[in-house]
């Protein structure tokens, strides 16, 4: 063999190289294009997640925040009501302290069959007043 064709078969070898590593350079190329396109999705899918996962802590912010304000109506109601019930109670306690409740009380006991003790035992009275009170309805 001649030194030309050495050089033509060296020559043609080292295309064949040169063509082997530019298929495997492309076909790598591919191989990255596709892992791109494929990191893209899912980074875009992530966004999504993370952009409803935003939406869904916003709505429970509002919601929490509702039931905050909630709440307070309700307490300011409560505390309302119970000075309401605060006042009807003393009014009942004071009622139910005054004289002519409890001459009322004992003369309904009386009617009822109840005696002197029971009676004053109901109404916070002593026995004798519960007798005085018993005496004045008859004389």
């Amino acid at each position: 063999m001649s030194l030309q064709e050495w050089l033509l078969l060296l020559l043609t070898g080292s295309e064949l190289v040169l063509l082997i590593l530019v298929v495997g350079f492309f076909a790598r190329l591919r191989r990255s294009e596709d892992m791109l396109q494929a990191l893209q999705n899912n980074q875009a899918e992530l966004m999504g997640k993370l952009q409803k996962s935003a939406q869904l802590e916003q709505e429970l912010l509002e919601s929490f925040e509702d039931r905050q304000r909630e709440l307070i109506r309700l307490e300011d109601k409560l505390a309302t009501r119970e000075r309401e019930l605060s006042k009807l109670l003393k009014q009942a306690e004071e009622i139910s302290r005054s004289p002519d409740f409890l001459r009322q009380v004992v003369l309904a006991g009386m009617k009822k069959g109840q005696s002197a003790r029971e009676l004053a035992k109901a109404t916070g009275l002593s026995q004798d007043e519960v007798e005085l009170i018993i005496s004045q309805a008859r004389g």
